[in-house]
């Protein structure tokens, strides 16, 4: 393989949007009495996140006379429809896909026209011609570059650009990949009161990456990769279209089937990546919970996956961005060196999984 992550860039739409903050719109939303409301404040501050980002700032008000997009009535109706929604995206992902790939190019001090592939990354927005071909116009890139995209893969997706990227180095030693991922998650907010949604409006946040893959010594070497579905959990996660945005499925089982999962092909992991000996996790913080069990089943301490908890306490769960984020961290600590485990969950119920070296 030999080839490596050698730079990521971040880029997050707006203020962040104080946690709490979130759960007084979201009693409005819902149309809470007081007890519901109080439970859905414990949710929150106990979320393991302090704040989120969101492209649409009413996520910050209680009263609906300052609501944007959403309509300006306690009830949120008329509520808005996918296309609607999907207006937004189009809108919005551009800006904030320049923003992070604009860093990422810095930090690889590599001009866009080196670019030799372009991978998009999204499960939350999607329109053709697309926002790839909007990031080649606007950002100089070749025009006969080559462009893929992965879509509604969810949690996991950025793995497997990350593997395409991969292969691609190894095809053509020459290229160099430009991974971006663009999730808009709060565009899809749902105001039916479920586990669901409660647990999914509790969590997700907006932000885009970009990484750049080539065979250069420096960065985040990639040594290798595998893939597992856990079919067990199939109808705990898991995305749809709605008439009214992408509608979630994620079961407050979810946690507990990853640990059981994990425990089940521990002695593959241990195998494949000789676990025993690794020090460094960068696991996706698809929750607080997600985290704790997952270092439940490695047996590792809150520190040796501290980059997770941070992404996860100034961002929540960014979809496919997120593990970018965490990455980033990563790449850039001083004191961190040695192999480097990344771990991604998504629909299916599927774990990703990738060994890295600093």
């Amino acid at each position: 393989m030999n080839n490596h992550i050698v730079s990521i860039g971040t880029a997050s739409p707006g203020e962040a949007i104080p946690q709490l903050r979130i759960s007084e719109f979201m009693q409005i939303a819902h149309g809470l009495d007081a007890v519901e409301s109080r439970k859905l404040r414990f949710v929150y501050k106990h979320s393991g996140i302090s704040s989120r980002h969101s492209v649409l700032e009413d996520f910050r008000f209680s009263n609906p006379q300052e609501f944007r997009f959403f309509p300006k009535n306690k009830a949120l109706e008329p509520f808005p429809s996918t296309k609607d929604r999907m207006d937004v995206f189009r809108n919005q992902a551009f800006d904030l896909a320049q923003e992070a790939i604009s860093e990422c190019l810095k930090g690889a001090l590599v001009y866009p026209n080196e670019i030799t592939q372009l991978i998009l990354v999204s499960c939350t927005g999607m329109f053709a011609p697309g926002l790839e071909l909007e990031i080649i116009d606007k950002m100089n890139l070749r025009p006969d570059l080559e462009r893929y995209a992965i879509h509604f893969m969810g949690c996991y997706a950025s793995f497997n650009a990350l593997r395409l990227a991969d292969r691609i180095c190894d095809a053509a030693p020459e290229s160099k990949v430009l991974i971006v991922s663009v999730e808009l998650c709060t565009i899809h907010f749902q105001k039916a009161y479920n586990e669901d949604n409660l647990l999914a409006n509790a969590i997700f946040g907006d932000g885009a990456a970009a990484a750049i893959v080539c065979k250069e010594g420096k960065g985040l070497k990639i040594k290798k990769y595998d893939s597992r579905v856990f079919k067990e959990g199939e109808n705990d996660m898991a995305w749809s279209i709605g008439d009214f945005g992408f509608e979630m499925k994620l079961s407050k089982y979810v946690p507990e089937l990853l640990q059981n999962g994990l425990e089940k092909i521990m002695e593959h992991l241990e195998s494949s990546y000789g676990i025993s000996n690794i020090e460094n996790f960068a696991v996706h913080p698809g929750g607080k919970q997600i985290l704790q069990k997952v270092e439940d089943a490695f047996g590792i301490s809150k520190v040796q996956n501290l980059p997770s908890h941070e992404v996860l306490e100034n961002n929540g769960n960014m979809s496919s961005a997120t593990i970018l984020f965490v990455l980033k961290r990563w790449l850039e600590s001083k004191n961190k060196i040695g192999d480097l485990l990344a771990l991604g969950f998504g629909p299916g119920l599927t774990l990703e999984t990738l060994l890295l070296e600093k």
